[in-house]
């Protein structure tokens, strides 16, 4: 690995928690100049991750950089849990819950067939802690001035939507979706499906087309290529 790096390569991270996507792509940058001598290199990576996700995340470097496009707009898949009967700001952990709802009336029933009102096209509404632009500004930063944000709805495709465990007030699933769609915001419209509330607790990329995390490296694996 990084043999054709200069010249082009992908490489395959699995991103720790609380990293976020540029730090994983500086602390490469970085190794490349300090250990291999390679002061520029062209390198940037294929779909971003919320620093309190973890999971796959595509480099390119090099010549491969022109395939990030591709690359981004394939099938992703992601694992994670929702928590219901509360809300945060952020629908994640980033915030504070700042609601919380019942939950005594909401069985397992209701809540496999309340995952199958997801699947096909749909309208999402991005979370308004999201990088979104809105008048040239992202809209995390008018949310956390405490603005009023109005973000427009995007056309999403879910494929496949399976719940794999409930243990209310936590469900776990496991999902197929298209580029741009925001699982914070399945969290949240889930909850109001549900008439009661959802943040998301967990969250990992597993797929993006053909690629697995299964095969991606630790950042602790990349720093033991780079040493050797």
């Amino acid at each position: 690995m990084f043999e054709n790096a200069e010249e082009g390569e992908v490489i395959l991270i699995d991103k720790p928690y609380g990293w976020t996507s540029f730090d994983v792509v500086n602390k490469i940058r970085t190794h490349f100049k300090y250990r291999r001598g390679i002061k520029k290199i062209k390198i940037g990576h294929a779909g971003t991750l919320d620093p309190l996700a973890t999971g796959l995340l595509i480099l390119c470097t090099g010549k491969f950089t022109k395939k990030i496009d591709e690359y981004q707009a394939q099938e992703k898949e992601y694992t994670g849990t929702f928590v219901l009967g509360a809300t945060t700001p952020s629908s994640d952990l980033e915030t504070a819950i700042d609601k919380s709802f019942e939950i005594s009336h909401i069985s397992e029933q209701m809540i496999r067939e309340t995952a199958k009102t997801f699947v096909g096209e749909t309208d999402q509404i991005p979370p308004i802690f999201s990088a979104k632009k809105i008048n040239g500004e992202r809209a995390y930063e008018m949310a956390r001035r405490g603005e009023d944000v109005v973000i427009q709805s995007r056309k999403i495709i879910v494929t496949h939507f399976e719940i794999t465990r409930v243990e209310l007030a936590e469900v776990d699933f496991i999902l197929t979706c298209s580029k741009g769609t925001y699982i914070r915001s399945i969290a949240r419209d889930f909850g109001e499906k549900l008439v009661s509330g959802a943040y998301l607790s967990s969250l990992r990329r597993t797929k993006i087309g053909e690629f697995s995390v299964d095969d991606a490296f630790s950042m602790d694996e990349i720093q033991e290529q780079f040493e050797q």
